[in-house]
């Protein structure tokens, strides 16, 4: 079995996720007492908050330095937003990133969906660096319209998520946007944000929903247990 390094706390809630599924996954391929052997550099996530992601580079870049340094094989970002800062961390490191955005075109392609909405932060609507490598691989991307909704899901997946914080009213503006985004031609939704599992899931859609978290948990345990599969550029 391989070494995965993950950088979680970012947030803490989605890394409980992250850890849980991973060590299901091995052990439900492996059997017996078998678990992940993994190191967790889990950041605290209020000192990204403070500086702001488009300025929190050396944070999530010290934190893989750290982990290269303790000997893993590969490196997961446990969150979509931190995926900003991929492929300049991956051009100044030695091991691979297991890049959820790939991981996520991959799954896409798969169902043969060409146009599909994004729910995430603001920063991961907003920013070309996760549309980009989703049109890379022929898929179209819608967002919600306005700044009153970008702004609505940033706060409930902030202030709510973040802290562990669910509420009904939150999914029913969550299912709202994605309503939105189906009307307006998305044939699928892709839950962007490590949290927004917490809220919403496949059960409450007719559409294809893309998990972003299980999506990226399958493809770690694809290179853990070394097991062969193509990926997304």
């Amino acid at each position: 079995m391989k070494k995965i390094g993950l950088v979680g706390g970012i947030s803490w809630t989605s890394t409980l996720d992250y850890y849980k599924y991973i060590n299901e996954g091995v052990n439900q391929k492996l059997g017996g007492l078998e678990s992940v052997e993994c190191i967790l550099y889990s950041l605290n996530f209020a000192d990204i908050q403070r500086k702001g992601w488009t300025n929190s580079f050396d944070l999530i870049y010290d934190a893989c330095k750290s982990l290269v340094s303790s000997g893993v094989d590969a490196i997961a970002l446990c969150a979509n937003t931190a995926h900003l800062f991929a492929d300049e961390i991956q051009s100044r490191i030695n091991v691979p990133i297991i890049h959820i955005v790939s991981s996520t075109a991959n799954a896409i392609k798969k169902d043969k969906l060409r146009t599909v909405g994004l729910l995430g932060t603001k920063f991961t609507m907003e920013m070309d660096f996760y549309r980009q490598k989703l049109e890379e691989n022929n898929i179209a991307v819608l967002i919600p319209e306005g700044k009153t909704a970008i702004d609505t899901i940033q706060h409930i997946v902030k202030e709510e998520l973040g802290k562990g914080i669910v509420t009904e009213k939150s999914k029913k503006l969550f299912m709202h946007f994605s309503e939105q985004l189906i009307q307006r031609g998305a044939e699928g939704i892709i839950l962007g944000c490590t949290e927004i599992p917490m809220l919403i899931g496949k059960d409450d859609f007719t559409v294809p929903v893309f998990d972003t978290t299980k999506i990226h948990v399958k493809s770690i345990l694809d290179f853990v247990l070394d097991i062969e599969k193509p990926m997304a550029r």
